[in-house]
């Protein structure tokens, strides 16, 4: 078995997810007592929110290059970057290790292609909705890419960084987010990328009829069945 090299902490609340679906994509493949190798590294949140907001993209890749050579010294045998966000600096991080990342919107972009989606929508954090970073991976698949409005996109981060960041499920919340779901199929999208490593623990599945594109379980599933492979 590989050993998983996990960069967590953005938020501790989605690496607490991680962790349990490594951990039981193994035990549900192979059985017995069977559990993921793994090592973690767990960031300072506050400093990569405080880069975050000032555009400090340079010092966050910092970080996590940091974060990525010690996993790699530990033994990792490849990299977790545990949040959609900070894929925007994984370029950076890459080219300072030898092991390679295996990247967020790259496993989501197979799921959607394994389902025929061609269209999708997409929540995260503004960075994520806004910038190309991580769009430009989906459009390079030839996957169309819808985002809410302003007034939503703002909505959502908030949501995002000052409750789900902090184990904060809140009723309303969660109906505004299906409301703007619901918004994006009108606009005709055929699913939709929870593009936040978070945005799971306030919607699912069961919330709607349109499929719904879970990057948390898609990354870390990914990832245990790599280390197995």
């Amino acid at each position: 078995m590989k050993t998983i090299g996990m960069i967590g902490g953005m938020s501790w609340e989605s690496t607490v997810s991680y962790y349990r679906i490594l951990n039981q994509t193994i035990a549900r493949e192979l059985g017995q007592q069977h559990s993921a190798k793994c090592l973690l590294y767990s960031v300072d949140f506050e400093e990569i929110e405080q880069c975050q907001r000032t555009g400090d993209w340079d010092r966050s890749a910092t970080i996590l290059i940091e974060a990525a050579q010690r996993l790699e010294k530990g033994g990792a045998d490849y990299i977790l970057i545990c949040t959609n966000t900070m894929h925007k600096v994984v370029d950076q991080v890459q080219q300072r290790v030898s092991i390679p990342i295996l990247h967020i919107a790259e496993v989501t972009a197979d799921e959607l292609g394994k389902n025929k989606i061609n269209k999708v929508g997409l929540l995260g954090t503004i960075y994520t909705m806004e910038q190309d970073f991580y769009k430009k991976v989906l459009i390079e698949r030839n996957i169309e890419v819808t985002v809410p409005d302003r007034d939503d996109r703002i909505f959502i981060n908030d949501v995002i960084y000052h409750q789900l960041c902090h184990g904060l499920i809140e009723k309303s919340s969660k109906e505004r987010f299906l409301h703007i779901i619901g918004k994006l199929v009108d606009q005709g999208v055929q699913g939709i990328i929870l593009g936040c490593t978070e945005i799971g623990m306030l919607v699912n599945q069961a919330d709607t009829d349109i499929p719904l594109f879970d990057t948390t379980l898609i990354h870390a599933y990914r990832a245990a069945m790599k280390s197995i492979e």
